[in-house]
């Protein structure tokens, strides 16, 4: 028998419950970690912990990180507007505050071992193996990733083998795999890996348009430095903030989506995914953002925005490259302070207005409307600025006359 202590990233599901009995078996003295970044409400949390020592756990850790998941992810992802290939805004981000933690917890217990429930197929196991690696000299066991030397079918497996333990496994668990925290939702298996609609049971915070409210919404979000720090006028911290915009975007519908992406792996990954919050700061910043920052700022975030949403999707959470990517994102969000007025009707949210001391607005030159240039001036440069692709069709059209 072994009897050494390891901690287990434990969320209550399928996966890692049947990690626990894995490592019971192995002979490990387990102890869970649960780590709340929001989406769980004190009920569920209650249920996670009664699970845990249900399964045998010889200890169950509670711990927060709400907070660092908005210090550390939130802020330079609102920085960056970064969405893995335009559409995916990284709600798996947890998965590194999740790791922070729980090995805290392992160096506060005395073990230097760590497992997850990740599976050999998917993107996770990046997240979690790369990121303990960077952090630290820990042994790394992953449970269910061991099961494919064991079957072909994981999911099927685990059901069956908990079933024999006469272990309870919720029917959501059973259907899908689901994953909820401050950030929104993500949903995949049974109809969704397939390619085909979800069903109507795959939403959880966006409602479908005949429960959307009859008025519009309107919020009012403000920003010191491109950091979102009001809401409607109110001090507030940034996971209070998602906590009170994901309910009520989510009941216009706003923040649903479904994503195909490339894994790492080499797979294609498909998704439903839910994010009204993320969805509504997202737009805001970006509004504030283009207001107040020079065209080539602007262009450049792009480029930043692209390498950084890699990184993070990929696993590289904790890599240099990624630190120096922030430093150019924290210089260029330094005049990014003012308001946002959103709005929605339903679907989707809209900047409706923009103020900031900041605005780069000529009074004496607004697009179309006037100019404190000369219509010489403006002629000149148009014709200096087009005189490049001028020159090519003139010589190219003699050339090939001749």
């Amino acid at each position: 028998m072994n009897n050494e202590r390891i901690v287990l990233a434990f969320s209550g599901g399928l996966d890692t419950s049947y990690c626990v009995l894995a490592l019971k078996k192995e002979g490990f003295e387990v102890h869970t970690a649960f780590v709340d970044t929001g989406g769980v409400d004190a009920a569920h949390k209650k249920w996670i912990a009664e699970r845990a020592l249900a399964l045998g756990a010889a200890e169950h850790h509670e711990l927060n990180a709400a907070g660092p998941l908005w210090d550390k992810f939130v802020v330079p992802l609102l920085w960056s507007g970064a969405r893995m290939l335009d559409q995916y805004p990284m709600l798996c981000s947890d998965r590194y505050v999740i790791v922070e933690q729980c090995l805290e917890l392992a160096d506060r217990i005395g073990t230097k071992r760590f497992a997850h429930g990740c599976t050999g197929m998917g993107n996770d196991q990046l997240r979690f193996d790369q990121s303990v690696r960077s952090l630290g000299d820990y042994a790394i066991l992953a449970p269910i990733r061991e099961l494919q030397r064991a079957t072909g079918n994981v999911r099927d497996y685990e059901l069956k083998l908990m079933a024999e333990a006469g272990v309870e496994v919720p029917a959501s668990s059973s259907k899908y795999s689901i994953n909820e925290n401050l950030l929104g939702v993500t949903l995949s298996g049974q109809e969704i890996d397939r390619f085909e609609a979800p069903a109507d049971d795959t939403r959880v915070r966006c409602r479908p348009r005949s429960e959307w409210p009859d008025a519009p919404g309107s919020w009012t979000l403000g920003f010191e430095h491109g950091r979102a720090v009001r809401l409607n006028g109110e001090q507030i911290t940034g996971p209070a903030m998602l906590e009170r915009l994901n309910p009520e975007l989510g009941a216009y519908g706003v923040g649903s989506h479904i994503y195909t992406g490339d894994v790492s792996i080499g797979l294609k990954g498909r998704i439903v995914f839910e994010c009204p919050g993320i969805d509504a700061l997202m737009c805001a910043h970006r509004a504030l953002h283009d207001a107040v920052n020079t065209r080539l700022q602007n262009q450049f975030r792009h480029v930043i925005a692209a390498r950084w949403a890699e990184l993070v999707y990929t696993g590289f959470f904790f890599e240099p490259h990624k630190a120096d990517l922030e430093a150019y994102l924290e210089s260029a969000n330094r005049f990014v302070t003012g308001e946002v007025e959103l709005k929605t009707d339903g679907n989707a949210v809209t900047a409706t207005a923009v103020r900031s001391e900041f605005l780069l607005q000529d009074p004496d030159s607004i697009y179309a409307q006037s100019a404190s240039w000369t219509p010489e001036e403006a002629e000149g440069f148009v014709k200096l600025l087009g005189q490049s692709s001028t020159l090519a069709q003139k010589v190219r059209s003699a050339g090939a006359k001749s």
